[in-house]
């Protein structure tokens, strides 16, 4: 096959399987998106700052809005880091670093999506989505009823 770099479109998409790096924010949120349960480990220039297991609440991407942990929470902003580095040590749990400058965000899967069964998470931006979805229809509803 032959590449050139006159025309990028022609690369084939990237494949990622337990190792390697993700630039693009969208494969960053989607691989996140549905961790649950993590044991997460805060890093500054490799020294362990914080450490505590907490559950994924909402992934997004905002160019303003933080990243926030706390409470046993997390919300993750792709934003607040540069790449995410997907690592799996010989015969363990996968791994996801979220890294920005010489700060790294480990998260550990505590739970595992093959034993969730029939039960879906929904996250909290497709529940919100729903909600309105619901609201508007019971506002048209009602207003229908007016006229």
């Amino acid at each position: 096959m032959n590449y050139s770099s006159s025309t990028p479109s022609s690369l084939p998409a990237p494949c990622i399987i337990d190792q390697g790096t993700l630039v693009h924010k969208e494969d960053i949120r989607r691989i996140l998106s549905d961790l649950g349960q993590v044991h997460y480990i805060h890093l500054q220039d490799d020294c362990v700052i914080q450490e505590g297991d907490g559950y994924v609440l909402e992934v997004f991407a905002d160019s303003i809005q933080a990243t926030l942990v706390a409470n046993h929470a997390l919300y993750l902003n792709v934003h607040s880091f540069d790449y995410l580095e997907l690592g799996r040590p010989q015969d363990q749990t996968c791994y996801f670093d979220l890294v920005q400058d010489n700060r790294r965000l480990r998260l550990i899967p505590l739970s595992n999506p093959l034993q969730g069964g029939d039960a879906r998470n929904l996250n909290s931006a497709a529940l919100e989505a729903m909600m309105t979805d619901v609201l508007s229809a019971s506002w048209d509803a009602q207003l229908d009823d007016d006229d």
